[in-house]
């Protein structure tokens, strides 16, 4: 299994979607299909963009995307991460946060999914929170066999999300997120720090992940 690889750079959304594209393209140039899942947050809608105008190289016709994550939100509002994928050219499978029966949505979403998703883009919040796992939420104890769960209410929105089991599974992850308030849940996961367990990265594999920060996310790193 490839190693984990920290890249600090000073357009990590530009520099994330590149490691993504190159993923797709190579997928696609081997089997003819992509699949990717697409996680929500402040750098999201950047990196997204990039995706899609600096590398037409990528065939989108022949990608389907997945969401990671979503809030339990009505159709458009500011809050949904389906914002940021509106025009997206490839196949969008949106998570159906607004059904009336969101334990039978998620299921139904689960059965969806591709038996093993090439790459998953994930982002990281200043407490540790990956993939809209809250910290202390039972979502991340849920069973193995589980896909996809629905948190507590969180930061004001209950979140529908992958849980770890296809995640790690993903052939490859693409880890992106900035600011000096994400340095020390960082740096515990990517050094393997012990508190890092108590942590929802700490469920995340380490092997085959892309790790993209800027500098100041990368400020309490002593090894890389």
């Amino acid at each position: 299994m490839a190693a984990l690889t920290v890249r600090i750079d000073d357009h990590p959304p530009r520099r994330a979607a590149l490691s993504i594209a190159r993923r797709l393209e190579r997928c696609v140039g081997r089997r003819g299909r992509a699949t990717l899942a697409l996680s929500g947050g402040s750098t999201a809608p950047p990196m997204i963009a990039d995706l899609v105008e600096r590398h037409p190289a990528v065939d989108w016709s022949r990608v389907e995307v997945w969401q990671v994550d979503e809030r339990v939100a009505p159709d458009g509002h500011p809050d949904r991460n389906a914002n940021a994928l509106d025009g997206f050219p490839a196949r969008v499978h949106l998570m159906p946060v607004t059904a009336a029966d969101l334990d039978a949505a998620a299921a139904e979403y689960a059965a969806g999914l591709p038996g093993r998703f090439d790459v998953v883009h994930l982002g990281l919040g200043p407490d540790g929170h990956t993939a809209s796992w809250p910290p202390g939420d039972p979502i991340v104890g849920l069973p193995p066999d589980r896909l996809v769960g629905l948190s507590r209410p969180y930061q004001g929105r209950v979140r529908m999300s992958l849980l770890p089991a296809p995640v790690n599974a993903a052939r490859g992850r693409v880890l992106l997120t900035v600011g000096g308030d994400r340095a020390d849940a960082l740096a515990a996961w990517v050094e393997r720090r012990p508190f890092a367990g108590d942590l929802p990265i700490g469920r995340v594999r380490r092997g085959n992940t892309i790790v993209v920060i800027d500098a100041a996310a990368a400020a309490r790193l002593e090894t890389w």
